[in-house]
């Protein structure tokens, strides 16, 4: 069975509902409690590149590219496989990140191509 993977702002409110916890930014989130985000793994090798990261700067126009970019990184990045075999038990996985745009960002990125993973 393949873990349900979905994924919610640091700043949001941590819940029993959201399974396994896993904090997917490369830095601490600003001003976020380590105990109130209750993250039971920092995968930052999972984020994009700080290079990527910084070109990108959240700027909506450059966001194909970005997917492209980050995409290609996270093929080519061992730790996925990792992830993906010591997760594949579990129900659910939230996806944690800081970002303040919830349609451009890394997140969503590696939430499909975790999803497709899963599947394959």
């Amino acid at each position: 069975m393949k873990p349900r993977i979905i994924k919610k702002r640091a700043y949001e409110d941590a819940s029993d509902k959201d399974g396994f916890r896993v904090l997917v930014d490369r830095l601490w989130p600003r001003g976020v409690d380590k105990k109130h985000a209750a993250i039971d793994e920092w995968a930052k090798e999972l984020a994009p590149s700080s290079a990527l990261r910084k070109w990108f700067g959240h700027d909506p126009e450059r966001w194909d590219e970005f997917q492209k970019q980050y995409k290609a990184e996270l093929r080519k990045n061992e730790s996925v496989d990792e992830f993906i075999e010591n997760h594949q038990d579990k129900k659910l996985i939230t996806l944690v990140y800081a970002a303040k745009d919830t349609k451009h960002n890394h997140a969503l990125v590696l939430q499909v191509f975790l999803q497709k993973k899963y599947e394959s």
